[in-house]
């Protein structure tokens, strides 16, 4: 069985970062080019715990585990930036897109991440969809993060469509958690996606 529309589902609501973007490789490797200005050696098994988090609380993580006396929010400068030129790394994940090609125009369509807006932006527009979202709705938008149900409510009410009535796509446990939250029906994309080398 493939990835389907639910035929209840009145909106598609989709995760970023290994969802529509296979972008894990990215950001590690971007992570550990902080690291080495930083002086730590990213640990992936993060990446998977905090996957839905903004990059700020990855970024107090490290502080903590590594003890480093560094300023979090010129980390994440750093990050986001080295993470921005990289953007043509970065490579779709098909089975996601397909649907998202089939339903542009027929259903409304929303991105809902815990990136930040300039990162959701440029991922889109690397991967040549910005044109068929209604709305984006990323770490910036919202003060409740995922597992909380505020992105994912706020995708819906953009678009003005009831949440039961919204289905979400997505791959990390805290988004699923947070759709389950927000009463939406819940796709976990990761069994039918083939990261490569990245497997969840």
């Amino acid at each position: 069985m493939g990835l389907l529309v639910h035929p209840d589902a009145r909106a598609l609501i989709f995760d970023l970062d290994g969802t529509l973007s296979n972008s894990v490789p990215v950001h590690v490797a971007t992570w550990n080019q902080v690291g080495e200005v930083y002086g730590f050696k990213f640990d992936t098994k993060v990446f998977y715990e905090m996957t839905g988090r903004p990059t700020i609380e990855f970024a107090r993580r490290i502080i903590a585990d590594f003890g480093l006396s560094a300023d979090p929010e010129e980390i994440v400068k750093l990050k986001q930036q080295t993470f921005w030129d990289s953007a043509s790394l970065l490579e779709p994940v098909n089975e996601i897109i397909s649907i998202v090609k089939e339903y542009y125009g027929k259903l409304p369509m929303a991105v809902g991440t815990g990136a930040s807006r300039r990162s959701a932006e440029v991922q889109l527009a690397e991967l040549q969809i910005t044109k068929c979202f209604d709305a984006i709705v990323s770490a910036d938008d919202v003060t409740r993060h995922k597992p909380e149900p505020e992105t994912f409510l706020e995708c819906a009410r953009l678009m003005g469509i009831e949440p039961s009535k919204c289905q979400v796509f997505e791959d990390g446990e805290l988004g699923l958690e947070a759709a389950r939250k927000a009463g939406m029906i819940v796709t976990d994309v990761r069994p039918h996606i083939n990261y490569g080398n990245w497997a969840h």
